[in-house]
């Protein structure tokens, strides 16, 4: 992936409709709100950040109940259609993914066999199937080298 940029935050904020949209020293900070249903979440991306031995892209999501992070985001692929945003971490045979959508919600689909999104989700169980199609949004920016 190309360095993410402030542009690159600035249409995750549009798409996800970002009640509100700060750059900070080291990071990008979006706060997205569900007045409807009372959810608020926090999205923070960190364009290159230390990760243990390597520096490397870190998402983080805050809710009231909740802290996810993503470590070594490897790409995102933001989808008007769904008012959502994928980020994509992957490891040798495996993927990691975080969805964070418009309505301030949030999935997260760790560790999965990256063979997942390509297989027929019709011989999948309901649990196994819904993480293949979810992440089979970032099909075209997986790498198919680490196969």
């Amino acid at each position: 992936m190309a360095k993410f940029t402030e542009d690159d935050a600035r249409k995750i904020g549009t798409v996800l409709g970002a009640e509100k949209f700060s750059t900070e020293k080291d990071h990008f900070r979006l706060k997205i709100s569900n007045r409807a249903e009372k959810r608020v979440l926090i999205l923070e991306i960190y364009p290159e950040t230390l990760l243990g031995r390597t520096r490397g892209m870190l998402v983080v999501v805050y809710t009231g109940n909740t802290h996810l992070q993503l470590h070594n985001c490897s790409g995102f692929v933001v989808s008007d259609e769904l008012g959502e945003v994928t980020f994509v971490s992957e490891q040798e045979s495996r993927l990691s993914g975080l969805v964070i959508e418009k309505g301030a919600g949030c999935s997260l689909y760790a560790g999965m066999d990256r063979n997942l999104i390509s297989s027929d989700f019709t011989k999948l169980g309901v649990e196994v199937m819904l993480s293949g199609v979810a992440m089979s949004l970032a099909e075209e920016i997986i790498d198919p080298e680490k196969k």
